[in-house]
């Protein structure tokens, strides 16, 4: 698989259906790079920087997870450079990190068929937190390239991320506009807030983490429930 670019700035490493990876998102600045998420496995890291080193990209300085989510973030051990979520986030991955120590790998194996070929032949489960935490709102200068990285209210899990890079239009949404993790609920208000937020940010493009590029205006339609 090939990095796919989307603007001057920003490439991503397309999601996979068969073992839930979901997209791993680039942004290049003048002085270091960025990507968002960590990916499932070690396997998936592995393979996203050589997609990036096939296309000349340096690799990222920076990795920003958008939840703490396995497929976002299990990943994190293998990543170059350091990493960054907020406060929540590193709380659930500590959390589950502890779950898996205590009950032992089939805790996490259980949970999902596409984990269990992420991980088969007893490939290692290496769960760790970010090396940096913020609360609200970051900004990052990369180089000629301001990256916003912001916390949200979000159907999906209580811990979302968003990384809106406004000179390029793009923002990346991870799972934040998916049904509430594991019981499939939708949460209209919390669909409100994540619609507000989007708006407010004012991109032309929207990445969600298992989906191809969308218009903000499909994103928000969405939303708003008028889809």
């Amino acid at each position: 698989m090939e990095m796919k670019r989307l603007t001057e700035r920003i490439w991503y490493y397309p999601f996979e259906e068969e073992r839930d990876r979901p997209n791993l998102g680039y942004v290049r600045g003048d002085r270091w790079s960025l990507a968002v998420d960590a990916g499932h496995s070690e396997a998936h890291v592995e393979e996203f920087y050589a997609a990036l080193e096939r296309q000349g990209l340096p690799l990222p300085a920076l990795t920003v997870l958008t939840h703490w989510h396995w497929d976002h973030a299990f990943g994190l051990h293998r990543i170059h450079g350091l990493s960054l979520a907020n406060g929540a986030t590193n709380r659930h991955l500590r959390d589950f990190r502890r779950r898996v120590e205590e009950e032992g790998p089939q805790a996490f194996l259980s949970l999902h068929e596409s984990i269990r070929r992420e991980y088969a032949g007893d490939r290692p489960i290496r769960i760790r937190t970010a090396d940096l935490e913020f609360e609200n709102a970051l900004t990052l200068d990369a180089g000629g390239c301001l990256v916003q990285v912001f916390r949200a209210d979000a159907p999906h899990t209580d811990d979302s991320t968003l990384v809106d890079v406004p000179g390029q239009g793009v923002l990346f949404l991870g799972d934040a506009a998916c049904d509430t993790f594991q019981d499939g609920i939708w949460d209209a208000e919390l669909a409100r807030r994540l619609h507000d937020a989007v708006l407010a940010a004012g991109p032309a493009l929207c990445l969600e983490g298992h989906w191809t590029p969308v218009s903000a205006a499909d994103i928000l339609k969405e939303l708003a429930g008028e889809a």
